[in-house]
């Protein structure tokens, strides 16, 4: 299906909200139980929660979900929401009388976009996503474009609609790279090589009303069905944002919070028979990860549709003789 749950045990689950002053939501990203995971904050303006608990060097390894918000640092109250979800079905790390789960999460800046600042996801909608994400199954397809955190996302110092896109690569040996994206640059995206400002396109429309755009973030997370210790999801999390670069121009700029999140489900090992095979089993699979980042985000900028709401009009972007 092209799309990062192409990698076995990994949903998807999305949430929104839109009209009435809202134009945001929530989007979360369950593992299969026991998935590592690591992450690479590299934006200027990151908004955050838990990201510091994927260090190698931290006690514990795995993670529950990943929570992927509109609602800027408010937002982060949705990965609340979906940790209570984990506690209930006894997803986290094991403590006297419960479960403690690891729920990451990192947001997008996309207030008031919908005309009320205040319409912002919380608890419930981060409970909400990840339940939407445990009942879509294994190999569910992959909703893009407008929904989820990607509902009030915008690109190109919001002259476009920006949102969500996913991608995914197949390798010899039965591993699977995918990623999704939430795409809320400050940049443009590039396409063949050709900068997104300069290709052919529409225009916002005479007369629109665009709120300043100082505010941004992509946000990514790579799955891959590979055996991966904390180490290596992190240097793989660092690989994805070659691929941000590659697909945004600029990227991670001062205004943007640009964050790649990395699991890994531990169902297909890699070959480690000497040190030489180590080392391109593991460049192999994170240039496939940058490569995967990158389609992502391109997906996520063309399966946009435009929205026009009482802040302002985001036309979507089509290539010319579309």
């Amino acid at each position: 299906m092209n799309s990062i749950t192409d990698v076995a045990g990994i949903r998807v689950g999305h949430v929104q909200r839109m009209g009435e002053g809202w134009l945001s939501g929530v989007t979360v990203v369950l593992p299969p139980v026991g998935a590592v995971g690591s992450v690479d904050v590299r934006g200027g303006g990151p908004g955050t929660h838990e990201t510091d608990a994927l260090d190698p060097t931290t006690l514990v390894s795995t993670v529950d979900a990943v929570v992927l918000t509109g609602g800027s640092a408010f937002g982060l109250a949705s990965a609340s929401g979906a940790q209570l979800w984990c506690e209930e079905q006894g997803r986290g790390f094991a403590v006297p009388g419960t479960v403690v789960p690891i729920v990451p999460a990192a947001a997008i800046f996309d207030l008031g976009r919908g005309g009320d600042v205040k319409a912002r996801p919380g608890a419930d909608m981060g409970y909400q996503a990840a339940a939407a994400a445990f009942a879509s199954g294994d190999h569910a397809a992959v909703e893009r474009g407008n929904v989820g955190a990607g509902t009030g996302a915008v690109v190109a110092r919001g002259q476009y609609k920006g949102g969500i896109g996913t991608s995914s690569i197949t390798l010899d040996g039965g591993v699977t790279v995918g990623a999704i994206a939430v795409v809320n640059a400050l940049g443009a995206p590039v396409f063949k090589d050709a900068a997104f400002k300069d290709a052919a396109g529409p225009q916002p429309s005479a007369g629109s009303v665009l709120p300043p755009q100082g505010l941004n973030t992509t946000l990514v997370v790579i799955a891959t069905n590979a055996v991966l210790d904390v180490a290596e999801c992190k240097r793989t999390a660092s690989a994805g944002h070659a691929g941000l670069a590659r697909a945004l121009d600029p990227s991670h700029t001062l205004a943007d919070g640009d964050t790649v999140f990395a699991l890994a489900t531990g169902a297909v090992g890699l070959d480690r028979s000497t040190e030489q095979a180590r080392q391109v089993s593991l460049i192999t699979l994170q240039s496939a990860a940058a490569e995967a980042v990158r389609l992502a985000i391109l997906d996520g900028v063309l399966a946009a549709e435009s929205v026009s709401t009482a802040a302002g009009d985001y036309p979507a972007y089509r290539p010319a003789g579309e």
